[in-house]
């Protein structure tokens, strides 16, 4: 059956930096945590990195035309913070670098295309690592230093600003395991520590424009949270609450507060991981407190909901046991295992296809988050090769379908569909083998030539229409950019 878009919601398509800029080290830039983490032998799966990528530093007119072809309304991308900042540090602006992103905004908004703006797309400067990145608490002042920067170079055209994309996975793959750059690995600690400190470097980035930059630029800012759902495996009580459990680590340790009357962390992440740091010995909980003044400072701090969704897991404490994971960990303290029951696994499985699961995780901001409004900021489908991505278009159609069932039922207030990816990019620990791009880029080009897979022209046909046609699969046309 076909289905119409509601009125005004805004489709887009999104990318970051160093997924896609390559151009690692033109002019001034600095290394970045990725530069240094994915030159480390074994730490990528195909042991590639994101220096060259899809060189849209180079070819970025091409990415235009691209956006342009698709008809969207809008780009998410994200800025370079050791491209603008080569320091790190605000002392010193790259002219260079300032200028691309300068350049870039001009022609979006040339053609039409309205830039949405991410700050921190993971890509932290490795002078500011070495001092310790997320966990040293200066990294608030730091971050602020950068906003204001960008307010003042970028400001006077960029109407929405995203401070922070998935603090989860910076944090917990970051600084508590080896998954993600840093690679820290201070499992338990590292993880909590960095989560309040890129909290309150959010909050320092939201009321520097709040009170300095809004009334004369009058924009809006906010910060992107994976809202991946969870739930419990059956029925039984303790599987709901596990679910419920997992939901508070994997989504409300980051909403909760900013959107939450109350503020703070959650009540059963403060509980669970006390309990568990009590047994293990720690004279207190590994889980850093907000003060009073802290808790206020940080809540209220988003204009809007950004939300990153691609699949869900079910969760059980039946057959959970300790030393399943290391302890202390994240994913001990939950305490619960997780399954995708008999779903069957995608290619890349963080992005199984569950369509139930994002109106669930929809609904869930709704109720818990005081019904903000929901930039869907991310979401889409890994595969490893091809044009015709039948599995892409059939996994977005359910999801679209489950998307319009919470706007029509459940009353969700989302204002804007952002599809994961534009093009094809470096997939962080899966480096370029996972293509997640709507269009493919060969790698094997020097110039990074661009096609439009099925799935491009789908979409297409989607921003044109705005309407949903569940069984309308394109024709491929032989067209290259």
């Amino acid at each position: 059956m076909m289905r119409v878009l509601p009125e005004g919601m805004q489709l887009g398509v999104a990318s970051a930096a160093y997924q896609i800029e390559g151009a690692w080290n033109v002019s001034d830039k600095s290394p970045s945590i990725w530069d240094t983490y994915s030159d480390i032998p074994g730490t990528i799966k195909d042991n590639t990195t994101g220096k060259d990528a899809c060189k849209s530093y180079e070819y970025y007119q091409r990415d235009i035309a691209m956006l342009n072809f698709l008809g969207i309304m809008f780009y998410r991308f994200s800025i370079s913070w050791p491209r603008i900042l080569p320091n790190g540090f605000a002392n010193k602006i790259s002219k260079d670098g300032s200028t691309y992103y300068n350049n870039l905004i001009d022609e979006l908004l040339a053609n039409g295309i309205e830039p949405v703006v991410t700050m921190y797309h993971w890509d932290l400067p490795q002078s500011l690592q070495d001092l310790g990145g997320w966990t040293n608490p200066l990294i608030a002042d730091w971050f602020e230093d950068y906003a204001r920067v960008l307010y003042d170079l970028y400001g006077d055209r960029v109407k929405t600003w995203i401070t922070l994309n998935e603090p989860k996975q910076i944090g917990v793959y970051g600084y508590g395991a080896t998954r993600m750059a840093p690679g820290i690995n201070a499992r338990g600690i590292g993880e909590y520590l960095s989560t309040k400190n890129m909290l309150m470097a959010h909050a320092r980035a939201w009321h520097l424009y709040d009170k300095e930059y809004r009334s004369k630029q009058n924009g809006k800012i906010g910060i992107t949270i994976a809202t991946d759902y969870r739930e419990g495996m059956t029925d039984d009580p303790d599987d709901v609450q596990a679910g419920i459990d997992a939901m508070d680590f994997e989504v409300g340790m980051y909403s909760h507060p900013i959107f939450s009357e109350k503020g703070g962390f959650p009540e059963r992440v403060i509980k669970l991981v006390g309990e568990k740091s009590k047994q293990q010995g720690y004279p207190e909980s590994r889980l850093p407190e907000f003060t009073k003044e802290e808790t206020e400072f940080v809540k209220g701090t988003s204009d809007f909901y950004g939300f990153n969704h691609y699949s869900t897991k079910f969760y059980t404490r039946k057959t959970y046991k300790e030393g399943i994971y290391p302890v202390p960990s994240y994913d001990d303290d939950l305490g619960a295992e997780w399954s995708l029951l008999d779903y069957t696994p995608a290619i890349l499985p963080h992005c199984t296809e569950i369509p139930h699961g994002i109106r669930k995780a929809l609904k869930w901001v709704k109720d818990n988050c005081n019904n903000p409004p929901i930039m869907i900021t991310e979401n889409g489908f890994g595969t490893l090769s091809g044009l015709q991505d039948e599995a892409r278009i059939s996994y977005l159609v359910k999801y679209f379908n489950s998307i319009l069932d919470a706007i029509e039922y459940d009353k969700c207030n989302v204002v804007c569909y952002t599809l994961w990816s534009i093009m094809d990019n470096f997939e962080w620990d899966s480096g370029l083998s996972a293509k997640f791009g709507i269009f493919e880029v060969d790698y094997n080009d020097e110039k990074r030539t661009r096609r439009p897979r099925a799935s491009a022209f789908w979409y297409k046909n989607l921003v044109a229409t705005r309407s949903l046609k569940p069984e309308y699969r394109p024709t491929l046309e032989d067209i290259s950019f």
